[in-house]
């Protein structure tokens, strides 16, 4: 198959620090490649993944960032470079509306976003000619009335992840500095537990700069370090020496590769059930999941498992390859279906 891959235009393909839809894209890429399919992918014209590249695209531009003219005029590029290939594979949210009305070829887009209303219409008016994947049973059990192909849990590379020793002394926690992220909860669920905290954030956008000096940055203390956004490998050294990753998320969030991520280096991760939590963590045995008064318990219990295990859980169910493999088996449904030899 040659497929079409877009991805949205204000993070590199991979990203150098955050960015989880563009890390997922990139290993599709990579594994599609791999599984010996040709890949276009449609990405900030900066972005460094190692397949063939839709022309006339842009710099990354983060600045940007939700801006509906800046996707919009990015989508337009990327559809304009799609020739010759069988599907397209839209990770934006603008673009299938536009697109899969001007190609012969088959559409099907990802949805990488909490369903809020908003996101519903755009979806439910997008699934008259596109093909919807959902990344988690939560997410669509929020809008069972919404058709989706697939569900299709996101994947990682084990090969660029090693693993920890857990023998830092410290939990730590990773991602945005936004009160739906729980960085307050994670502070006291440490003091409280008697751990050391360290937290790698997130923090550029003027709402997220705002929470920090408001709320944040009085309650660090002597047990908290501050360390800011860092790169991938950093962040797996990081993860790998905690002896607990934190996460007690306030909001349902559709996957949460950070999750994976921190159990891929052996650390087994502690959080509230909301979201797609339960799929991941295996209670007991890879973390805990409890509510925040729950938690610092947890954390202290979580210190006894087995690291192993929490590889060996990634392994099995959140590979690079097990993702590509379940996309390859939709895209060949597809178009064994509608569009038998298509391209655009």
């Amino acid at each position: 198959m040659r497929i079409g891959l877009i991805a949205g235009p204000w993070i590199t393909v991979p990203p150098i620090t955050y960015g989880g839809t563009e890390r997922v894209v990139d290993s599709l890429a990579r594994g599609l490649v791999a599984a010996g399919h040709e890949v276009v992918l449609a990405a900030p014209a900066d972005s460094e993944c190692p397949v063939p590249r839709a022309p006339g695209m842009r710099d990354a531009e983060p600045a940007e960032l939700g801006f509906t003219l800046s996707e919009l005029s990015h989508v337009v590029r990327a559809y304009r470079g799609m020739g010759g290939v069988n599907l397209i594979h839209d990770h934006t949210l603008a673009g299938p509306l536009y697109g899969s009305r001007l190609v012969a070829a088959p559409v099907v887009t990802t949805i990488h976003s909490l369903l809020t209303p908003p996101a519903i219409d755009i979806y439910r008016a997008a699934a008259e000619t596109v093909s919807i994947v959902a990344i988690s049973r939560d997410q669509v059990s929020r809008v069972p009335e919404l058709p989706v192909a697939r569900i299709i849990h996101h994947g990682m590379d084990l090969s660029v992840v090693p693993e920890g020793s857990g023998k830092g002394g410290y939990a730590c926690f990773v991602g945005r500095m936004s009160p739906d992220k729980g960085v307050a909860e994670a502070i006291a669920i440490a003091r409280e537990a008697g751990i050391p905290l360290k937290i790698a954030v997130k923090m550029r956008a003027p709402d997220e700069k705002r929470y920090f000096e408001e709320v944040i940055q009085p309650l660090l203390g002597s047990n908290e370090e501050l360390i800011g956004e860092i790169s991938d490998a950093d962040k797996y050294a990081l993860m790998g020496e905690a002896s607990v990753f934190l996460n007690p998320i306030r909001w349902a969030e559709p996957f949460g590769l950070v999750m994976i991520e921190a159990l891929a280096t052996g650390t087994p991760v502690v959080g509230t059930p909301v979201g797609a939590a339960p799929e991941i963590i295996s209670d007991g045995v890879t973390g805990y999941l409890g509510s925040v008064d729950e938690l610092a318990g947890l954390a202290r219990s979580a210190t006894a498992l087995d690291r192993k295990a929490c590889r060996t859980a990634v392994e099995r169910n959140f590979s690079a390859a097990r993702m590509v493999a379940d996309h390859i088996s939709l895209y060949e449904q597809i178009l064994g279906k509608t569009l038998p030899s298509g391209s655009v």
